[in-house]
């Protein structure tokens, strides 16, 4: 049966990370903590003046196999998992010379980090720990009576509880770092299973294993009934999870959401061919543009759809500057994204408290291999990362029209908004700027309608004599099914069509663009984004 209390008074330190461990090794002494220790770890303790004991020493073995071979012995684990009020346990441990371990801290050989630097088959195999997960595993199965602490941001919580409680730590605070060092455990496997089957070339392993790390408790989710958390997976691709946060309140779900799919979009644009800023509204973009500066960009994605930009979500491809700053807060926005942020944005920001500025250090690399996880119910759906690129090469010009220069300028910059627009996706383009989207319907002809209709009332409230659509390019995530939607873009002044082909009716459809006088390509290359 667990003590509420339990005395501290020998511990075993084995870790990687040396941050904090002289400190902690220091306070422990201070206790009267018997330090018991391995290899890197006892050697750095000692040269601090401390005394600790070298687990060999309690083995009667010395490490062996380069290291592999140290604390899988029963006088360590003998040590970590006997039950202090159990007769028999004690028995054992009198008859062999067992002595208990009270606090265990440990943290693990760099697997991940590992991995992150590109280290080959072998060295990932060799930072593989043994002995760490082994011991934790261990220690935590018996926190009844065992402490176990296996991130360094615990060394204080764990100092702080031996002062309050004489040495000895609560139940309560053993439980919390029993439940953190399982979930340690069980990320670690999950990342050493994950690169394996990549290694390997295994697709679609029989068994995977997701982990995260928490970042901040949600006020609550999509809806104030929810509730919600946000985890990191560790990943360093720079983009919400990574950012930094200058000023405003906490992000909600939705925040979170919202500003991953702005900036996931906004990286499509590199940064050395000019500034670009995506404005996002519910996951889906209501404006991206293209400009000579980031203040004339935002201007024109602005000008897409003024409606549905308040509220909404900005990224920019670029370091904000104080210019495009003051433009911004003409109206309300949620969250602001970008690589950097010069000084003079962040006082313009600091007189708008509810905004949010985030700074990432960089743009993610949208080519980069990964996965996508979600949930459906009884399980989950994996993929690779739609890091579909097309280039001049893979264009098919299927209309007897040749599209100009300036239209597959448009052609390519309206391809990469749809992407990245909620299926059955339509984007409209004229000169570098989305003129219309039309986004989420059930058929595409809906969504090219809709789109249109927008770019309509845009030019109602910006005085134009027609919307902008006219002499735009339209790109559609997917084939068009029937003629009706190509003819509807048409119809709304474009002149020139990017789609991916493949319908059973494309010599139809192909037959109504040469008849409306338009230019259309094929990529053979789908979008879909459900």
């Amino acid at each position: 049966m667990s003590q509420d209390l339990v005395k501290i008074r020998r511990a075993l330190l084995s870790v990687s990370d040396k941050t904090g461990l002289i400190e902690l090794a220091t306070a422990l002494d201070a206790q009267g903590v018997e330090l018991l220790s391995t290899g890197g770890t006892a050697k750095a303790i000692r040269d601090a003046g401390l005394a600790v004991r070298d687990v060999s020493e309690i083995t009667n073995f010395p490490e062996m196999m380069d290291g592999r071979v140290k604390t899988l012995h029963p006088m360590v684990h003998g040590g970590l998992l006997a039950l202090r009020d159990n007769d028999d346990h004690i028995a054992a441990m009198d008859a062999h010379g067992i002595g208990a371990i009270d606090l265990l801290v440990v943290n693990l050989y760099p697997f991940e980090e590992t991995v992150a630097k590109g280290g080959d088959y072998d060295d990932c195999i060799e930072n593989i720990d043994i002995g760490g997960p082994a011991m934790i595993r261990a220690a935590a199965k018996n926190h009844g009576f065992v402490s176990v602490v296996v991130d360094v941001q615990d060394y204080d919580g764990l100092i702080d509880q031996m002062k309050a409680n004489e040495g000895a730590t609560d139940l309560a605070f053993r439980q919390e770092l029993a439940q953190c060092a399982y979930a340690r455990t069980g990320a670690y496997d999950a990342a050493v299973s994950t690169w394996m089957a990549g290694a390997i070339g295994k697709a679609a392993p029989r068994r995977r294993a997701i982990a995260g790390e928490f970042v901040q408790e949600m006020r609550y989710g999509e809806n104030p009934h929810q509730s919600a958390s946000f985890y990191s997976n560790g990943s360093e691709r720079a983009g919400v999870a990574t950012a930094t946060q200058h000023q405003g309140k906490a992000l909600s779900y939705n925040n979170i959401n919202d500003t991953d799919a702005a900036f996931e979009l906004v990286a499509e644009f590199d940064p050395k061919d000019g500034p670009a800023v995506a404005i996002i509204k519910h996951a889906n973009p209501c404006g991206v543009a293209r400009g000579a500066t980031l203040a004339e960009a935002y201007e024109k994605a602005f000008q897409c759809d003024q409606t549905s930009a308040f509220g909404g979500i900005i990224a920019l491809n670029q370091t904000l500057d104080g210019a495009t700053a003051e433009q911004i807060c003409n109206i309300f926005t949620e969250v602001v994204i970008a690589p950097e942020a010069t000084d003079e944005a962040k006082a313009v920001f600091a007189a708008k408290k509810n905004l949010r500025l985030l700074t990432t250090g960089g743009l993610p690399d949208v080519l980069a291999a990964g996965q996508t996880w979600r949930q459906v119910s009884g399980g989950y759906l994996i993929q690779d990362r739609d890091n579909g690129f097309i280039g001049m090469d893979d264009l098919k010009v299927v209309t007897k029209k040749q599209p100009s220069e300036a239209e597959l300028k448009d052609m390519f910059f309206a391809w990469k908004v749809a992407k990245h627009v909620k299926s059955n996706a339509i984007v409209y383009v004229k000169d570098g700027a989305t003129v219309g989207v039309g986004a989420g319907q059930m058929s595409r002809v809906d969504s090219t309608r809709i789109a249109a209709r927008k770019a309509q009332d845009m030019a109602d409230v910006l005085g134009l004599p027609a919307p902008l659509t006219q002499g735009s390019v339209v790109a559609s995530d997917a084939f068009f099914p029937f003629s009706d939607g190509l003819l509807t873009a048409a119809e709304a002044g474009a002149t020139a069509i990017i789609q991916p082909g493949g319908s059973m009716r494309d010599d139809e459809v192909i037959a109504a663009a040469d008849e409306a006088g338009l230019a259309m390509v094929f990529t053979g290359m789908r979008h879909f984004r459900h």
